[in-house]
């Protein structure tokens, strides 16, 4: 807000008084937006007089919004795999049960309630997805830990052996560690990755290759190459021929 205020500054004699005119600008309060999820304390006075099941589906569809907020702040440390949409959809059961158990009378609102209850849901849901058990998760992560420490001590890689003298383990036991751990990555087709030969964006898809496959160029490489042994072996001595023959 800007407004105008009359400065008349002091002189000496008898000259007659200017008047300076000053623009005073006057932040105006800031209006808080309410949230997307935002409830009113009659909603739930009038739901917990009625408990009707329109009420409630009501009130869950107002809170759809929360679940979002969180699946979405829970994304960013997922990897790419993790489809948000099946994190919204775990997170929308565990806003139900929350929704259910949830007592107003202790003082606290729903949304303090509600979001550890759809964090848990969908930690739960990615568990339970998870084929690789508890203490191979448990083993990656400490071999990464380990492994960055000394990287940044070292200045390279680490060994295998500094590796194991740091974790306090045998190499064996690494050894064994690694190959758990190295089992349990998964890649997604789907995702876009640089070529090394031209330094270009594809699928991951695009550049896995079947080595034991034959191809209709390798074969007729192959057998231009084998046309090319026998006229040069037919131009070799018979000495040469049987050096080559003993070889």
């Amino acid at each position: 807000m800007v407004s105008t205020m009359e400065i008349e500054p002091k002189r000496r004699g008898r000259k007659p008084k200017e008047v300076v005119r000053v623009a005073v600008v006057t932040q105006e309060p800031e209006v808080k937006k309410p949230k997307k999820w935002d409830v009113s304390e009659a909603e739930w006075k009038r739901y917990r007089k009625l408990r009707t099941p329109e009420i409630r589906a009501k009130l869950l569809a107002k809170y759809v919004p929360l679940v979002k907020n969180v699946a979405s702040r829970m994304a960013m440390g997922f990897p790419r795999s993790v489809e948000l949409s099946d994190l919204v959809n775990t997170g929308v059961i565990g806003l139900i049960e929350a929704f259910h158990n949830f007592d107003p009378d202790r003082g606290v609102k729903f949304e303090t309630y509600a979001v550890p209850r759809i964090r848990g849901a969908i930690l739960d849901e990615l568990r339970a997805l998870d084929w690789v058990p508890r203490s191979t998760r448990a083993r990656s992560r400490e071999i990464e830990r380990a492994f960055v420490h000394l990287e940044n001590i070292l200045g390279r890689p680490p060994e295998h052996t500094e590796l194991a003298k740091h974790m306090k383990i045998s190499v064996n036991e690494l050894h064994e560690a690694l190959d758990d751990v190295s089992g349990t990555t998964i890649l997604s087709l789907d995702e876009i990755i640089f070529r090394e030969d031209d330094n270009r964006q594809v699928p991951r898809i695009e550049t896995v290759t079947d080595k034991a496959s034959h191809s209709i160029l390798g074969e007729i490489e192959k057998g231009e190459l084998r046309t090319f042994l026998v006229v040069a072996m037919d131009r070799l001595t018979e000495q040469e021929k049987l050096v080559i023959a003993l070889a």
